[in-house]
């Protein structure tokens, strides 16, 4: 049975891209091992049904803030995986930080290991990377990425740079779906908040950080002229206690905590539209696909969405919400009263085609596809 080291720098709490190809390929016949660094409440060693997670070196993140101390975890962590992982046949590699892993194994352990690179966002392009971190991260990226066997992105946009920069074949694109599912549609958001059937119920989920937009939609729903549009936030993240003061003093506000990923489209379908506001801050950024639009997507809601390339793409070519052409909060009212006049019954019918292409089932077979190349 061939193995694989499905290897990520993070404690594997959330990472739902992880869990979702670990439990592919151990449904299909991969022995798989998520290699993860211990953090607390954690177990070292977790039994899943199609895998199990082996973590090492320990950092608690909610706490340390130490760059120097996150180094050496690191650094530990680099180490004891690379003790662990040099029998593994296939080594997945998500993200920059895990890649030297893959390569040193290669090098000094097992010359034919097989080393995937999973770049689940524009790597070198990332929000607030500048500077000489910016070149240490282009220089290790374009020096490890020839010792690759396979590299996966997660938007059309990213793919072409890859190509462009380190004259590479073309790589795989898996994007962030859902596992398809079909959602009953909720009612938790009027029930929990007292909130009217007259009103327009739009929803913002997700990271609530900088960079998505928060400020821009709060300034937005502060500012309506249409009193009937209220906008719910359910997620976690540095501007949180922005987005619930401002459910103070303003009564089309609200906030929810966010809910497992079991319940999550329960809750996104009780919304009337899904937003999605990326700023236009860095080339990772301006070519993402983010995982909210599937998720909305699927829960057969219609969007409106930043102007950038490849979220503009997706819903204008399959006709399932607005493109509001400017990300400001002038730009995203008029998005809204578009929506809002847009033939419902129209849009019920594309978002239930669009959801039987951009579903995880799908992604799986080019997950797998890719795997097959690789024995």
């Amino acid at each position: 049975m061939v193995k694989i080291a499905n290897i990520v720098f993070n404690p594997f709490r959330n990472d739902s891209r992880v869990l979702k190809e670990s439990t592919s390929l151990g449904k299909n016949g991969y022995d798989v091992e998520v290699i993860a660094h211990l953090d607390k409440n954690l177990e070292q060693i977790q039994k899943e049904e199609n895998f199990i997670v082996k973590r090492f070196s320990y950092l608690d993140r909610t706490i340390s803030k130490n760059s120097l101390a996150k180094l050496k975890a690191y650094f530990i962590y680099v180490k004891e995986s690379i003790d662990y992982c040099k029998d593994f046949d296939i080594l997945h590699c998500n993200d920059l930080n895990a890649l030297p892993i893959g390569f040193i194994i290669k090098k000094l352990y097992k010359k034919d290991v097989k080393i995937v690179y999973d770049a689940h966002e524009y790597e070198t392009e990332t929000n607030g990377l500048h500077g000489i971190k910016k070149k240490i991260t282009q220089f290790l990226e374009s020096f490890f990425i020839k010792y690759t066997d396979k590299v996966i992105c997660v938007s059309d946009a990213i793919a072409n740079e890859y190509v462009k920069l380190y004259n590479i074949k073309k790589p795989d694109l898996v994007l962030n779906t859902p596992l398809y599912q079909v959602v009953e549609k909720k009612d938790i958001f009027r029930e929990t908040f007292n909130i009217s059937k007259d009103k327009t119920v739009f929803l913002y989920q997700g990271g609530l950080s900088s960079g998505r937009g928060i400020e821009i939609l709060l300034e937005t729903f502060k500012t309506i002229e249409n009193k009937n549009a209220v906008i719910v936030f359910m997620g976690y993240g540095p501007l949180e206690s922005l987005v619930q003061n401002a459910t103070k003093e303003y009564e089309n506000i609200y906030f929810h905590k966010a809910v497992s990923p079991e319940v999550l489209l329960n809750y996104t379908s009780s919304a009337d539209f899904g937003i999605s506001t990326i700023e236009d801050s860095c080339l990772s950024y301006r070519y993402c696909l983010p995982n909210k639009m599937f998720e909305y997507m699927m829960a057969e809601i219609p969007l409106i969405v930043s102007n950038l390339p490849e979220m503009k793409r997706l819903v204008e070519n399959n006709k399932i919400g607005v493109v509001a052409q400017q990300n400001t909060s002038e730009g995203l009212q008029v998005a809204i009263e578009k929506a809002i006049k847009l033939n419902q019954e129209e849009l019920q019918e594309n978002l239930k085609k669009v959801k039987e292409v951009y579903n995880w089932e799908e992604q799986e077979k080019v997950l797998l596809n890719l795997y097959k190349e690789l024995e």
